[in-house]
């Protein structure tokens, strides 16, 4: 009962910090965005010099923020990143309760505060992986697209070229909604910097980070950029065997992480068919059952952490 007050104890303490944490940032933030705005007439150089370290600081605090941004807006996820926070949160102090009542072992809520407070940031990146993996092959015939409509609009106008590219409607379902999101971030909204970033991490590949710069010279300077849409072409298209190659090998990282899954589903559903009775006393009702089970999905969460690294790295 000790042991059961003090691990309710520390997650009660964990929320309160959490929830302070939340709430003091936000304040921070807009106390912040207030005295820019106040300044924003002024021109001395000493105001200018402490708003440039304040700026400095702050995109170094706000780094987090913003990729997690990056990660919920490039999915089209309709949840900012406050909230994303305070939902990896709460499903943190749902793993020590977890742990409290049914293990009810220090160690045991530890695990599952970690377990379960990543879950929300690692079906976020599987989820992206899986975007990056299924329009690996399907960039090139979306860039040749784009390179014809750039050519038919006399190669001025990016944003009409993009237009032109996406109401064609030729291009793969995920591909078709990443260009449109694009065009319209593009045609709506002041950031095209972001808006281009966003997009590259759509696809995850050197070759759209490279597309991206293009847009980007082109925005902002205005250039002719079809020779180097040309060249960027003419380079993928040489490496896509190679492309087609790692796709496999990702495919393969894929299938070997759900492998231990599927061997413990068919492990436990084995010794519950041949023996239920004795199978629930001691993976249920006994404690080293469950220290194992949870055991077991520490070592499956780990396969999955290490299996989206893999695939980032081949991306």
């Amino acid at each position: 009962m000790i042991k059961l007050a003090m691990i309710g104890l520390a997650a009660l303490l964990f929320l309160l910090l959490s929830v302070s944490l939340y709430f003091g940032l936000s304040a921070w933030w807009s106390g912040q965005s207030r005295k820019r705005r106040l300044r924003g007439g002024r021109g001395a150089r000493g105001i200018r010099g402490d708003e440039e370290i304040s700026s400095l600081r702050w995109r170094r605090l706000s780094r987090p923020h913003r990729h997690l941004s990056d990660l919920l807006l490039a999915l089209g996820w309709r949840m900012s990143p406050a909230g994303f926070a305070v939902c990896s949160l709460g499903m943190g102090l749902m793993g020590i309760v977890a742990g409290a009542l049914a293990f009810q072992s220090v160690r045991s809520a530890l695990m599952l505060l970690l377990m379960l407070s990543s879950m929300p940031y690692l079906a976020l990146r599987m989820s992206l992986t899986n975007r990056q993996l299924s329009t690996r092959l399907e960039f090139l015939p979306a860039v040749e697209l784009f390179y014809q409509s750039y050519l038919v609009t006399g190669c001025r106008h990016i944003r009409i070229a993009l237009q032109k590219t996406v109401e064609e409607r030729r291009l793969p379902g995920e591909v078709q909604a990443v260009f449109d999101q694009l065009y319209r971030n593009l045609s709506v909204k002041g950031d095209d910097e972001g808006s281009l970033r966003r997009f590259s991490l759509s696809f995850g590949n050197m070759w759209a980070e490279y597309f991206g710069n293009i847009l980007k010279i082109a925005l902002e300077e205005g250039n002719n950029v079809a020779d180097n849409l040309q060249e960027l072409i003419a380079d993928m298209r040489k490496a896509q065997l190679a492309n087609q190659v790692e796709r496999h090998r990702m495919l393969e990282i894929r299938m070997a992480n759900y492998t231990p899954v599927l061997f413990l589903g068919i492990f436990m559903g084995v010794n519950f068919k041949l023996n239920p009775s004795g199978s629930y006393e001691y993976y249920i009702v006994d404690a080293a059952g469950r220290e194992m089970l949870l055991n077991a999905g520490l070592l499956l969460f780990g396969s999955f952490m290490m299996g989206l690294y893999l695939s980032r790295r081949k991306l």
